[in-house]
């Protein structure tokens, strides 16, 4: 191994919140023992300045990105769900549309995470910083409040729940890093979220095994039939 190919001491990993980068962590552990994985949690807002400013090798985002000298692999799409009291009424019904909430009043964050101009319904105007106070505020029995449902997850309070939208945007999550990273720890790392097995490389086609070669039989050695009677060796005169 020449000295550029020598691994760094740590691979820093950003993620916004709602994003469990867990599973991927324990498959980096078993893969990469000595090479540790730092994890970050970022404010979703500063994510895509934190990889590009060099605080983390990657960042786990929401799209829309602003995706300049920045790769960007889509890892999957989240279910959007209302955030409302217990007592409420939407919490008859199993799953709701947009029109469903046309006469509710709804928060709308400034840290909103899904690629729209706003939530449906009567929209509060004075609008909270953060998805995690607008929470808050729709305890407090004052607007309703639509985010990924990892969300509503993340900040679960026994006072609220939440029900599927089935016609609202939806949030994917992504994997970004600089476009210049073409190191091996970021491979590493991309081969791990897509899925690849430990023995499997990027584009390679696994050698096929070469097979043992095989001698050919010996010649057997023909006996006369049975029965034959064997010739007399000729005298000589």
């Amino acid at each position: 191994m020449t000295g550029s190919d020598v691994l760094p001491p740590s691979f820093r990993l950003g993620y916004v919140p709602g994003v469990t980068p867990a599973k991927w962590a324990r498959i980096w552990a078993d893969r990469l023992p000595r090479t540790p994985l730092e994890l970050v949690q970022v404010p979703s807002a500063e994510a895509v300045a934190l990889v590009r400013g060099d605080g983390a090798d990657a960042v786990l985002v929401r799209l829309p990105i602003d995706r300049t000298r920045l790769h960007a692999i889509p890892l999957y799409t989240e279910t959007t769900v209302v955030v409302v009291p217990k007592d409420h009424l939407v919490t008859a019904a199993d799953e709701v549309s947009l029109d469903d909430l046309a006469d509710e009043l709804m928060l709308h964050p400034l840290d909103d995470t899904l690629d729209w101009a706003g939530p449906p319904g009567r929209v509060i105007d004075d609008r909270p910083a953060t998805t995690a106070s607008a929470i808050e505020i729709a305890a407090a029995g004052t607007g309703l409040l639509v985010v990924p449902q990892s969300l509503a997850r993340l900040y679960h309070r026994k006072d609220l729940t939440y029900r599927p939208i089935v016609d609202a945007p939806q949030s994917s999550v992504a994997l970004s890093w600089p476009e210049d990273d073409t190191g091996e720890l970021m491979e590493q790392f991309i081969g791990i979220v897509r899925g690849r097995t430990v023995n499997s490389t990027r584009g390679a086609t696994p050698p096929k095994p070469k097979q043992a070669s095989k001698k050919a039989p010996a010649a057997k050695k023909q006996s006369a039939p049975r029965g034959a009677k064997r010739g007399k060796p000729r005298r000589r005169s």
